[in-house]
């Protein structure tokens, strides 16, 4: 199993222990980034990965080495302790830059076959608004079994975290690394992730855009193939 870690946050705080605690749980092969260590730019809006491809963004080479990184794992690991609410400012302009693979412009076909882990921790709360912020990202890359995984550490620091708390994490990280074992291979995608495809199907006969449309076509998702078969 090839895991790829993506850590939001370069210090390896709670949030990094959680993820790499279930990495190690899943075995396999683990490649780990941290942003903004491993890429740190910045969106600057200027719609050439949408309009002329993602060779045409001034980060593409170096965000190549994770995104192709991603594109040959089998399970991915996006985490992220909470800043007011929602994920680090290095994550969210992480996840800006893929932008183009959302399915309403050209998702990759390899996200269709992935399972992914969104983790996030926080001294008190919100954990489900910045799991949301990851998992709005890998639905619409197309993968189709998604996990969330927060928990309230009570600590700033993961030496601060209590042995109550930590045997909770061991516990969840147990069997939620079980359940991506069982499904490693055989991930079915989901109606909603179906009937958004199709739409975007029907949408892109026309297209958004040229370099859309030219993409849509070449792989025949226009016509009845399908990125998931």
């Amino acid at each position: 199993m090839k895991i790829v870690l993506i850590n939001g946050q370069n210090h390896r705080g709670s949030t990094y222990h959680v993820g790499r605690q279930l990495a190690e749980k899943l075995g396999g092969n683990i490649k780990e980034f941290f942003l903004p260590r491993d890429f740190g730019e910045f969106c600057v809006g200027c719609g050439g990965c949408f309009m002329k491809g993602e060779r045409a963004c001034p980060h593409y080479e170096k965000l190549r080495p994770i995104t192709k990184a991603m594109d040959e794992a089998d399970v991915l690991i996006l985490t992220s302790p909470v800043y007011v609410y929602h994920v680090t400012g290095s994550m969210k302009a992480f996840l800006d830059h893929y932008g183009y693979r959302w399915m309403v412009h050209r998702p990759e076909e390899k996200m269709f076959r992935k399972q992914a882990v969104c983790i996030s921790t926080a001294a008190g709360a919100g954990m489900k608004s910045t799991n949301k912020d990851m998992a709005d990202s890998l639905f619409f890359w197309g993968i189709p079994k998604i996990y969330r995984y927060g928990v309230a550490v009570q600590a700033i620091k993961w030496d601060g975290v209590n042995g109550k708390i930590r045997k909770k994490i061991e516990h969840d990280t147990d069997r939620l690394a079980k359940e991506i074992r069982e499904n490693a291979g055989k991930v079915k995608l989901g109606i909603k992730t179906r009937a958004f495809f199709f739409i975007m199907h029907l949408l892109q006969k026309k297209g958004f855009n040229e370099t859309d449309r030219i993409y849509w076509k070449k792989k025949g998702w226009t016509g009845r193939k399908r990125p998931w078969k």
